[in-house]
């Protein structure tokens, strides 16, 4: 992302966005729908500023304020546009994972903190084009061949099996249907090798559980 090339050149004190079920990586792109009152007041302010959010999951708590997941990702709005309803209609394009520190007391109606991205100052380099080995590209391909079977889904087989390893990993990160704590799992893993890896084990352990209820129908 331009004009961002070490932790310290981020925004420290963020708004948060928390929506549980929403991936956002590094480098992925995450079209959102906002309505909420508090949501479009806090899209208006960061329009009129650097046009950063930090996406977040939540881990319980409090109902009308949960605790935040440990880890969360800022993104900037690359996509805007309005609805004769009021509604907003923006693209957050993945920056860099953080960790949510200190939150502020401030008079807004949505919640900001102060972010830690230290961790993670790798996510901000635009050149890393890791790789995955031969041997995991064809454990993946065939993890997810199973996978999109037993969900009777279907995808352009060509590109998931050919396509650089950061734009495969985010789209198929972000668009299959995983859960709150695979998505999480997902953000949190160390590094893209590290991630495609959990990424073909949830495939995996997909199917292996699909298998599991069928076994234990018959008996």
């Amino acid at each position: 992302m331009p004009g961002y090339r070490r932790a310290v050149d981020l925004p420290q004190l963020i708004p948060l966005f928390p929506l549980d079920g929403a991936l956002l990586l590094p480098g992925g792109e995450l079209p959102l729908q906002i309505f909420e009152p508090r949501y479009l007041n806090m899209v208006d302010d960061v329009m009129a500023g650097d046009r950063v959010v930090g996406m977040i999951q939540t881990k319980g708590g409090d109902r009308a304020r949960p605790l935040l997941a440990d880890v969360g990702c800022l993104g900037r709005i690359t996509s805007y546009a309005e609805t004769a309803d009021g509604r907003y209609l923006i693209t957050l394009t993945g920056i860099c994972r953080f960790e949510p520190g200190e939150e502020l007391n401030l008079r807004t109606p949505y919640r900001q903190a102060r972010a830690r991205y230290d961790r993670f100052e790798d996510d901000l380099d635009e050149t890393d084009g890791e790789e995955a080995p031969l041997e995991v590209r064809d454990r993946f391909a065939k993890a997810l061949k199973a996978y999109l079977n037993h969900r009777d889904l279907d995808i352009d087989w060509e590109t998931a099996t050919t396509a650089p390893l950061e734009p495969l990993v985010n789209s198929l990160a972000m668009g299959l249907p995983f859960d709150r704590a695979e998505k999480q799992a997902l953000l949190e893993a160390p590094g893209l090798v590290d991630r495609f890896d959990a990424l073909t084990t949830l495939l995996e352990i997909d199917c292996l559980d699909d298998g599991d209820d069928e076994s234990h129908s018959m008996q």
